[in-house]
């Protein structure tokens, strides 16, 4: 089965990927896989601290997974799975594309404030000549009726 990779973090344009890439995969019978990744910790040298700021940014990942597959599975009839890492965003989602030749499109949220569209599709579509699968970037600022007509 083909899926959508789309990465959840806490940006706004996160909620238009995910929109799109649920409304896509139950459009065409693929899945998707929800890709939530903990950065580097800055204060490696206090163990204890580091270990306690892991499991509550897990805590809050599942969390925030529980409602949009919540969503999923009520509106959709998708059953996303979960993947949690651990790295530097852009590394780990193309380590997660090498890793699983089930992925077949990635999904990210562009932002649309001044601040342009955001690290990971900024980084990610300079190199998308080179991505092993398709890059599909979603508008942040793209309304709900729109998505559900282009999907």
């Amino acid at each position: 089965m083909r899926k959508f990779l789309v990465v959840l973090d806490d940006t706004r344009e996160c909620l238009n990927a995910m929109r799109f890439a649920a409304l896509r995969a139950a459009h065409t019978g693929a899945g998707v896989t929800i890709l939530a990744v903990i950065p580097p910790e800055e204060y490696q040298h206090w163990i204890g601290v580091a270990e306690i700021m892991r499991d509550e940014a897990r805590e809050r990942i599942e969390a925030h997974f529980e409602v949009f597959a919540k969503w999923m599975r009520d509106k959709q009839g998708i059953n996303p799975e979960l993947l949690i890492r651990e790295g530097e965003p852009a590394a780990e989602i193309l380590a997660v594309i090498r890793e699983n030749p089930q992925i077949g499109v990635l999904v990210l949220g562009a932002g649309s404030d001044k601040a342009g569209p955001g690290p990971l599709v900024t980084h990610l579509s300079r190199s998308s000549a080179s991505l092993p699968c398709p890059l599909t970037i979603v508008p942040g600022d793209m309304s709900k009726e729109r998505l559900e007509e282009i999907t």
